[in-house]
């Protein structure tokens, strides 16, 4: 089974590599400065801060193991080759809710850098599947378990 292809734009593929680069090389120095620092306390049965110490360090290993992973089957998005007359990755894209009847500023990206609350909706969500491939003035249907909303795409512009 081939591993799924992490779609990433540029700027997310920047974050994820200054966060591991961050993890590598900061925060792996400090927290083995902490181990070191709680050993020397003696007793390591009932010391506290070796304890949590220990946890930061395993959760910094999990963390840099899972952006590698990441990084390992990214694939970036390259904006300028995205078609602004069709919706996909890498698209900020206004539409317009018929039923609350507003407008909605919305960006695609890859699920590993979806983050409701900065607008931006993966590619795999509801709103994300509905809407890729859409046109200026189609309207889509998006199937959500407590009904179907439906959205008018207003303008679609490249550039995360």
């Amino acid at each position: 089974m081939e591993e799924k292809k992490n779609l990433l734009t540029y700027a997310g593929l920047k974050k994820l590599e200054d966060e591991l680069h961050d993890l590598k090389v900061v925060r792996r120095k400090e927290v083995s400065q902490k181990i070191k620092e709680a050993r020397e306390q003696g007793d390591l049965s009932e010391n506290a801060e070796y304890d949590a110490a220990k946890d930061e360090q395993r959760d910094i290993e999990a963390r840099i193991e899972q952006i590698e992973k990441i990084l390992k089957n990214a694939e970036v998005v390259v904006e300028d080759e995205v078609d602004s007359e069709k919706i996909n990755v890498g698209c900020k894209v206004l539409v317009y809710d018929l039923e609350y009847e507003e407008e909605m500023e919305l960006k695609l990206v890859g699920s590993t850098e979806a983050s409701s609350l900065q607008g931006k909706i993966s590619n795999e969500s509801p709103v994300g599947k509905a809407l890729i491939g859409a046109k200026v003035n189609d309207i889509v249907d998006v199937e959500l378990p407590n009904g179907t909303i439906q959205y008018k795409v207003l303008k679609i512009e490249r550039n995360v």
